[in-house]
């Protein structure tokens, strides 16, 4: 290959990379060495089945990418082995998977992400990691909002029912 494809390539990863900047609502990256084959595949498995996009990319196309779209303070993470995860629908799955990965296989290293733009520690990662999911704070949400009604419901109930005592 002649070397001015070479550099059209690595061109279009940097390119992919930092699309996949801007459009990720959540994005962190790990230090996967130490991880089996067989531990990288599930964890793979996880990612995708929270709608995540998980890839290893060299720092440098990395580094290049973080400056096209001002995100360097993901620089200094950028040493050895290195994965990224991208979400663009959900900020909390890529640190509830990657987290909760990471107590069973400590192997997996969380250095750095970015949530909705902002550089985020790794300990601001496990904190939005603890939080419930979409899933669970919209149910908590109906709860909340069923509550009312529901009493309401018990009242007017508890109302009936000692009328119907009294006739």
């Amino acid at each position: 290959m002649s070397s001015e494809k070479v550099l059209e390539q690595k061109k279009k990863v940097v390119d992919e990379i930092a699309e996949k900047l801007k459009n990720s609502i959540s994005t962190i990256v790990v230090d996967y060495r130490g991880l089996s084959v067989s531990e990288v595949t599930e964890l793979r498995k996880q990612l995708r089945e929270a709608n995540v996009d998980y890839k290893v990319y060299k720092n440098t196309f990395v580094r290049r990418a973080t400056a096209l779209t001002g995100l360097t303070a993901l620089d200094e993470a950028l040493a050895g082995p290195t994965a990224v995860s991208f979400s663009k629908e959900d900020v909390i799955a890529p640190a509830k998977v990657l987290f909760n990965f990471s107590k069973d296989h400590e192997a997996l290293e969380i250095k750095a992400g970015v949530i909705e733009g902002k550089a985020v520690s790794v300990d601001e990662i496990k904190a939005l990691a603890e939080l419930p999911s979409r899933e669970g704070l919209l149910s908590m949400l109906a709860n909340v909002l069923q509550a009312p009604i529901r009493n309401f419901a018990l009242g007017v109930k508890a109302v009936a029912d000692q009328k119907e005592q009294e006739a």
